[in-house]
């Protein structure tokens, strides 16, 4: 199929993809797994997760190969390869429109949905990011790359973690910080919000390069622009581009809220991107962490605490997430 592995189509922490041809013709994206751990169960995973998947914006699993420790999955071909390659500017990259952008928001939402609330099983995919996004010849997006996933009975609401599991940057609090509530769909909620803001912004969403130390976390920058309904700063856009921008970025923020509680399901997502966007109201500013607070906040409480136990949202950036990766070590 593959013949000889000479065509990569990237590569990730789960193995290398290549590109190759059915016997009938249609070309596929083979991933050969590395070594896995806990007797393949990575690849026990992504077979039993995704062999009982159907729906338009969730990859197709083809078929399997187990031969000895070789293992590969045979997936359906995406021809665009991944969205971070759209949405992150860099030299040669093809330019799509915010509309374009939109539309591959709302599906990425509706495949989220599906594996929540539309299987027999629930399936968290716990690894919700630009680079597991691979769009077809039609930008039809399609979520993928199940070697984090877990399936739950639909009934259960929380779930037993032993380890962290995810991308930093797009992981869920509660993965490191357990008093803020129980870990359950949720997190995958949290992670497509980081995703939505990108999408909204074109820009990661932590950047230490940033011209302004307050645009670091953009995030909380790009609350307060909202918020004081100032023009969203992104070039060449249109008015009704605007409206498109800040839909998504309302929309981010209520799934990046710190307890799970605090963000929608991904169905009522959906339900919000397809909605206008003057029936929807900010969500409270989003806290990076537990015990972080905006420089409001550290004014009015400084009587009652001591001013230590506060850290100013916009230069705690390096301190958070230094915090999260200690946590994962």
């Amino acid at each position: 199929m593959a013949r000889g592995f000479k065509d990569k189509l990237g590569e990730g922490g789960f193995g290398t993809v290549f590109k190759g041809n059915l016997r009938s013709g249609p070309c596929v994206a083979i991933k050969m797994l590395g070594k896995s751990k806990g007797n393949g169960q990575d690849f026990i995973s992504e077979v039993a997760t995704i062999g009982r998947i159907h729906h338009l914006n969730v990859v197709q699993l083809i078929g399997f190969c187990a031969e000895g420790s070789k293992r590969a999955l045979v997936y359906e071909y995406m021809s665009n390869g991944s969205l971070d390659k759209f949405i992150f500017s860099k030299e040669g990259s093809v330019d799509i429109s915010y509309g374009q952008i939109f539309d591959i928001s709302v599906g990425v939402a509706r495949g989220i949905a599906y594996l929540h609330h539309g299987c027999e099983m629930k399936i968290l995919h716990f690894d919700i990011k630009p680079h597991n996004i691979l769009l077809d010849e039609n930008f039809t997006p399609k979520v993928s790359d199940f070697g984090l996933a877990k399936l739950y009975p639909i009934e259960n609401s929380i779930i037993t973690m032993t380890a962290a599991r995810g991308t930093i940057g797009y992981m869920a609090p509660e993965l490191f910080y357990k008093n803020i509530g129980g870990v359950s769909y949720k997190a995958d909620v949290y992670s497509f919000g980081m995703l939505l803001m990108e999408m909204a912004s074109r820009r990661k969403n932590l950047n230490p390069h940033a011209e302004h130390s307050s645009q670091l976390y953009f995030p909380l920058w790009i609350y307060d622009q909202v918020e004081k309904e100032q023009d969203i700063e992104i070039e060449d856009t249109t008015e009704e581009e605007k409206k498109i921008i800040k839909k998504m970025i309302i929309v981010a923020l209520w799934c990046i809220q710190l307890k799970p509680d605090d963000r929608p399901s991904m169905s009522k997502v959906v339900q919000m991107l397809e909605g206008d966007v003057e029936i929807l109201h900010m969500p409270p500013k989003p806290i990076l962490y537990p015990h972080d607070t905006v420089v409001d906040d550290l004014r009015t409480n400084f009587d009652q605490t001591m001013s230590s136990d506060y850290t100013s949202s916009y230069d705690s950036v390096e301190i958070a997430t230094g915090s999260l990766i200690e946590n994962i070590d």
